[in-house]
């Protein structure tokens, strides 16, 4: 990809929108826009960047990050579209890897918080932030598993990746009327894309759709786990 064309790479994005998004029950122009908008071979190694626009989960950093990923671009606008993200909201992504999905809520929302572990993914993550000028979104450099609770409540909380279960430490940090999306991958089931909103002290699920996300390391199910 790095040696194609502009124009070679702008098609590949018009591809992944029209082929990938609008042809999996993704509609919202705002969300559409933004996709066009980011250069996705930007958030990859120079080497991966050939296949930046596939419609598959995609390693990022093997052997720097092993079992972190970039997610599908189907799943992730589905999972943003359903969040109705709003432009006064505050959002959280936890698990932010390489920064795409962060970049697409920074293009969206106030103020993104890209929550991520592994120095190096957020390296990748912050050059292309840079590249892009978006300034909406700050990473975070903390252990995954307890949210960023110095930012709390948020308005939407996006995880990047799939988990076993929602950890009670990270809902806890959604703002009454807030959304959270995630890929739920409950022992011996297949993922399910799952809306979960607030309302006072009740939270609500509700699935949207199958996905094969790979989980997020650190969010397995832990042994005679019980959902």
């Amino acid at each position: 990809m790095s040696d194609l064309s502009v124009a070679a790479r702008d098609e590949a994005r018009r591809n992944m929108v029209d082929n990938q998004l609008r042809a999996n029950k993704v509609h919202d122009d705002r969300v559409l826009d933004a996709f066009l908008r980011l250069q996705r071979e930007l958030f990859v190694p120079p080497g991966l960047r050939g296949v930046a626009y596939i419609d598959e989960d995609l390693p990022v950093a093997p052997d720097l990050a092993p079992g972190r990923y970039l997610m599908e671009p189907m799943v992730v606008a589905r999972l943003i579209q359903a969040l109705a993200v709003q432009p006064k909201d505050a959002v959280l992504v936890v698990g932010a890897g390489v920064g795409y999905e962060a970049a697409v809520l920074g293009l969206l929302a106030r103020s993104v918080v890209a929550l991520e572990e592994n120095p190096e993914l957020a390296r990748l993550g912050r050059s292309a932030l840079v590249d892009h000028r978006i300034a909406s979104v700050t990473y975070v450099e903390a252990p995954l598993a307890g949210g960023h609770r110095a930012r709390a409540p948020y308005d939407v909380i996006l995880f990047g990746g799939a988990v076993a279960a929602v950890p009670d430490e990270i809902s806890t940090q959604l703002a009454d009327g807030g959304r959270l999306g995630a890929v739920v991958r409950e022992p011996g089931s297949v993922g399910r894309a799952v809306l979960i909103t607030r309302t006072g002290a009740v939270l609500a699920h509700r699935v949207i759709f199958d996905a094969a996300t790979p989980l997020l390391p650190g969010f397995e199910a832990e042994p005679g786990f019980v959902f």
